[in-house]
């Protein structure tokens, strides 16, 4: 339903233990296996008193994990994908931005169980994206220039700024510029750090 980065939680000293406790073992098991991986891998996390917990490896982009962290990138993404093709991922160097970023994820209503579908998305058109504002279409299709939703997460509208406030803003902004009667989001995304 939604993710920000960076996480305040994450220390260099949390940071090491999730090197070590889930990274390299998964690394080093692959390996082990011969069984070769190129592609996204990562991993979702529970801390629990300061210790990771696996919950899941995904390796798709399409998760708002992953979006919020496209808006950080600093670094060319097809040189990243290129690297990882021509097998030449330590020749680079992986830069973030300082920069806050959120993604709020507007469902069909109904979701998760039974979801409105082929509702039309109007206006998406008229927003303004940039390099600190996205829309991610997840289940839509297009049919004459209309827009229809086909799914239960919809869309990912994710913003980036100095701070989580305003990346939140920024987003709640666009979704209100959004005309979908049969949409919904939740507006708890990030409240634990925005109320500190």
């Amino acid at each position: 339903m939604g993710a920000y980065s960076p996480v305040p939680i994450l220390s260099k000293e949390l940071e090491e233990k999730i090197k070590n406790k889930i990274i390299n073992p998964t690394l080093k098991a692959l390996k082990e296996l011969n069984h070769p991986y190129k592609g996204f891998l990562y991993a979702g996390l529970m801390i629990k008193n300061n210790e990771p917990y696996l919950i899941e490896y995904n390796i798709r982009m399409g998760d708002p994990e992953c979006q919020v962290l496209m808006m950080r990138l600093k670094n060319d993404f097809v040189e990243i994908i290129d690297k990882i093709t021509q097998n030449k991922i330590n020749d680079l160097k992986i830069e973030w931005s300082n920069k806050s970023s959120i993604t709020i994820v507007l469902c069909a209503k109904g979701y998760p169980d039974n979801y409105i579908k082929d509702s039309e998305i109007k206006n998406l058109s008229n927003i303004l994206i940039d390099e600190n504002n996205q829309i991610f279409y997840a289940g839509t299709y297009k049919i004459k220039n209309k827009i229809y939703s086909n799914a239960g997460r919809v869309l990912s509208i994710t913003s980036a700024a100095e701070n989580l406030v305003e990346a939140r803003d920024k987003a709640l902004d666009i979704i209100g510029k959004i005309n979908w009667s049969d949409g919904f989001f939740r507006k708890d995304i990030g409240w634990k750090i925005i109320n500190k």
